[in-house]
């Protein structure tokens, strides 16, 4: 989201998808499973629609993973194993990502937090929820926990992106405007592309909408995700996603957001910014720091924790301090029950 790129490595650095972080990553790191090459359990939402659910392990309690942007289930696969030898674990495709049926647009914040709900409830997920959000999921987590407060026990947030990044680095933002134009003028060729169903020919320009495989990744997984990707749907969505995220990181986090004493637990990568501009940096840095600690704030019982030897995608880099962070937050809401 934060640095300027062409092609491929423009729509890598916009979405912070695993499969685009993997790629950055030695190859001879964890494999994702095929598994994550067809849908585990399509859940009905009730008006035509499904969503993909992936849940595993067992106990009283569950822990509810929610991705970044337009990230889909998979970029769970290191943390959710982990997490399934402690609690019920489940994870999802958002509409219009994976193998999830596409929403009504747009696909805001208010749509993915009423399609959550509804996913929960037709599932029949056990609540209070421990509820996990990596990046754009954090702000999705969020606004669930203050329209559903019962539903959630605890929140566990990694990477909360910076908010109202204008008042500390206006430069940036500038060019960021900038940026967006073209930007939008590219996801919306690799769009039209989709829908004539063009988007697997050997066009140099619309090979860049794709990108190359994950080496992480099966072929037969590679496959299939460029199968997805090549839907109308999931540009539909892409664009709707990125279009309404302008707005929710333009503004500052609401002095009205509270979460009473909500356990809530903040983690903070070391290394988000650390490609950015020297002009930009410190701003960025800043922007980011302010943001987390006032959504600390909304809890009395929030937390900050930093995460060193890790980019925006903890969960990536770092499973291990996102299980500790769960595992923290399971206990708090096990020891508030009794």
């Amino acid at each position: 989201m934060h640095l300027k790129a062409g092609g491929a490595l423009l729509l890598i650095m916009m979405f912070g998808q695993a499969r685009a972080t993997e790629a950055s990553h030695a190859t001879a790191s964890q494999r994702m499973p095929d598994s994550y090459a067809q849908a585990a359990k399509l859940i009905d939402l009730g008006d035509g629609r499904h969503l993909n659910l992936r849940c595993s392990g067992s106990g009283p309690q569950t822990v509810l993973l929610e991705a970044g942007a337009v990230a889909d289930s998979s970029t769970w696969f290191k943390v959710q194993p982990l997490l399934a030898a402690h609690a019920r674990v489940c994870a999802y495709d958002r509409a219009g990502f994976g193998f999830s049926s596409e929403g009504p647009m747009p696909r805001g914040l208010d749509a993915d937090v009423s399609d959550l709900h509804a996913l929960i409830r037709r599932a029949g997920l056990s609540t209070p929820l421990v509820m996990v959000g990596h990046s754009l999921g954090s702000n999705i987590v969020r606004q669930y926990a203050s329209r559903y407060p019962a539903d959630v026990g605890a929140m566990v947030l990694l990477d909360p992106p910076a908010q109202d990044i204008g008042r500390f680095a206006p430069a940036w933002q500038k060019d960021e405007d900038t940026l967006s134009v073209q930007r939008f003028a590219f996801l919306r060729g690799c769009e039209a592309a989709a829908e004539k169903h063009e988007l697997t020919s050997t066009h140099p320009e619309l090979s860049q909408c794709l990108g190359g495989p994950d080496p992480r990744a099966s072929a037969k997984l590679n496959a299939v995700n460029l199968a997805l990707m090549s839907k109308p749907a999931y540009w539909h969505t892409v664009l709707s996603v990125l279009q309404t995220n302008v707005e929710v990181f333009k503004q500052p986090v609401s002095k009205q957001e509270t979460h009473g004493s909500t356990p809530l637990i903040v983690l903070s990568a070391a290394n988000t910014y650390a490609d950015a501009l020297p002009r930009d940096r410190k701003g960025l840095e800043e922007a980011r720091a302010h943001t987390q600690a006032q959504i600390v704030a909304t809890s009395s019982r929030g937390t900050l924790v930093h995460v060193p030897d890790s980019s925006h995608d903890i969960q990536i880099d770092q499973p291990d301090a996102v299980v500790k962070a769960v595992r923290q937050a399971l206990g708090m809401t096990q020891r508030a029950a009794k």
